[in-house]
């Protein structure tokens, strides 16, 4: 008889739940299940009132038995099954908490998360044949409609995540069930809208989804980007008829407006790196698209719906490798019943209090929006990489970098600083060093980033500098370091950055280069991160680093 797998449940009863939420996930033979949504208007939650299938079946006593073994003995050894107390959410009123330890969210295949036998093919094609632990959690979870924020370290394969259940359903390959609805869409009709708050993000995004739909149907999805030709991409628009669009807030706004653009028929609205669409420079573009898109026309003439109901005419999904809590905020207005999904874990945002909270656990007690952040920042890590500083004078700072970069025998670097201005000097260096070099800022056409940027995967160029522009969205996996030239301004930035090397479990490494003063600022990523940062240096061609945890307190003092 094949083992029973861990099963993780998560039950939260309150007074600030009305009806409470139930979420219950469960991985048997492979399989993963998720419960739909629920009206709340069905009385009590329980599995028998949900008709869920679940492994598990209470019986008289108020035990529970996993279905196979209801007319068996039990043979579960008491170090298997583990009851845990939780307290690490707490929100207004009381409460009870019931956790059965459970097994990972991971599947060794993607034909256990529900997807269609044609887009599996097509990733097997890619090189895809195992999830990661977030696609894991999240693919199941969109396939049965619900809303969700998704949070998983940079590289972990979000995009991923969310891209493949839309791709299950909008497209040549989605899945086709017999009795399905033969009702003609319109062709002009936009299926899903996907935002990115940068172009080369947007561009990231297009490339994934063009290599899963393959050459024939690449047409299908269309970037609209500031920066292009506006008449090129509606003449682009008229002439595909694309089913998903990718592209930054201000064009998807600007040619929506002009009625070029036609969402109010679109199921699905995607806001990737939604902390950075939060920022001010987005909102009127984002208040029209979250106003339009997946409104459909005609649906309520009076005006009578309200926005609880409104929202339910599109599925929202948000996705960033930190979520403070201005996110989850957005996530309450804009989204219908969400669930935060990570790698491990999925509960509803309902059940988190009503101010910053803590996602990391019980090992910090501060509730201020602050230390919320940099709870996210070390969440938004990638777990395998290493951390070191070098002190050195601000003029040194380019032979630091030539020289670690020889030390460490790197291939590809991305380096970064704060100021624009600086870039050309810093590249002007390397290129009189001998090394190949490239700038990479927003100051740059369109055709001279993506020239850039193709050298830069092609290995034409082994050293990229840049600024914050490509700490986000950048995605070349064969990234092995990250120099921060300059330190980045906080710990949110710090984890954005790291997060161009070491992407879907590979090494990498990051070096940061600053001046002595600059060293408590090191200090304090350190802190706040929860990650060593060894001091080092660069001699006789080979990283020297600080590995007595003395010595390593006494530098960064």
């Amino acid at each position: 008889m094949q083992a029973l797998a861990s099963t993780r449940l998560l039950l939260l009863v309150g007074d600030c739940l009305p009806l409470g939420k139930l979420l219950h996930v469960s991985r048997f033979h492979g399989s993963v299940r998720f419960l739909s949504r629920v009206d709340r208007e069905h009385g009590p939650l329980t599995l028998a009132s949900l008709g869920f299938k679940s492994e598990f079946e209470t019986t008289k006593g108020n035990k529970t038995k996993p279905l196979h073994q209801l007319n068996a003995v039990p043979e579960v050894s008491k170090n298997k099954v583990k009851a845990v107390r939780s307290n690490e959410m707490k929100a207004v009123g009381t409460k009870k908490s019931i956790e059965i330890e459970a097994a990972p969210f991971a599947a060794k295949s993607f034909s256990v998360l529900g997807l269609p036998p044609l887009l599996i093919d097509r990733l097997e094609r890619e090189g895809f044949s195992v999830p990661t632990d977030v696609q894991s959690a999240a693919i199941p979870t969109i396939l049965k409609n619900h809303d969700v924020v998704i949070q998983s370290y940079t590289g972990s394969g979000k995009t991923l995540a969310y891209l493949l259940p839309i791709l299950s359903e909008v497209g040549p390959l989605k899945n086709k069930p017999p009795n399905a609805d033969n009702t003609s869409r319109n062709k002009m009709e936009i299926e899903a809208v996907i935002l990115a708050p940068s172009r080369e993000l947007g561009m990231q995004i297009v490339r994934e989804v063009e290599k899963l739909l393959g050459p024939a149907d690449k047409k299908l999805v269309q970037q609209l980007v500031g920066g292009a030709n506006r008449t090129r991409q509606e003449e682009a628009l008229k002439k595909n008829k694309p089913s998903i669009v990718v592209g930054t807030p201000g064009r998807i706004a600007e040619m929506s407006a002009s009625g070029k653009l036609r969402t109010h028929g679109c199921r699905y609205l995607v806001l990737d790196e939604v902390d950075e669409l939060l920022s001010f420079n987005f909102r009127e573009d984002m208040h029209r698209i979250l106003e339009h898109v997946g409104r459909r026309s005609g649906a309520d003439p009076h005006g009578t719906k309200s926005p609880l109901e409104r929202r339910t005419e599109r599925q929202t999904i948000m996705v960033s490798a930190t979520v403070p809590f201005s996110v989850i905020r957005a996530a309450r207005s804009w989204g219908r019943d969400p669930l935060l999904v990570q790698a491990k874990s999925v509960i509803p945002l309902e059940s988190l209090p009503t101010g910053p909270v803590n996602l990391l656990g019980p090992t910090s007690t501060s509730s201020s929006s602050s230390s919320l952040q940099t709870q996210a920042a070390a969440e938004g890590l990638p777990p395998v990489l290493k951390h070191y500083f070098c002190v050195t004078k601000l003029q040194h700072k380019i032979d630091t970098l030539r020289r670690c970069v020889h030390a460490l025998d790197a291939k590809c670097v991305i380096a970064f600083m704060n100021h624009t201005k600086r870039l050309k000097d810093a590249v002007f260096k390397l290129e009189a060093r001998g090394m190949k070099a490239a700038e990479l800022h927003g100051d740059l056409g369109k055709l001279a980033r993506s020239t850039t940027l193709k050298k830069f995967k092609n290995g034409e160029v082994r050293v990229l500098v840049t600024n914050e522009l490509s700490a986000r969205g950048l995605d070349v996996s064969e990234c092995d370091l990250v120099v921060n030239l300059d330190l980045p301004t906080d710990s949110i930035h710090y984890a954005h950055r790291a997060g161009r090397t070491g992407r879907l479990g590979r090494k990498g490494t990051v070096v940061n280069i600053c001046e002595e003063p600059e060293v408590f600022v090191v200090k304090k990523l350190q802190r706040q991160l929860g990650v060593p940062i060894q001091a080092c240096e660069f001699t006789e061609g080979k990283l020297v680093a600080t590995t007595d945890e003395e010595k390593t307190l006494e530098a960064v003092k």
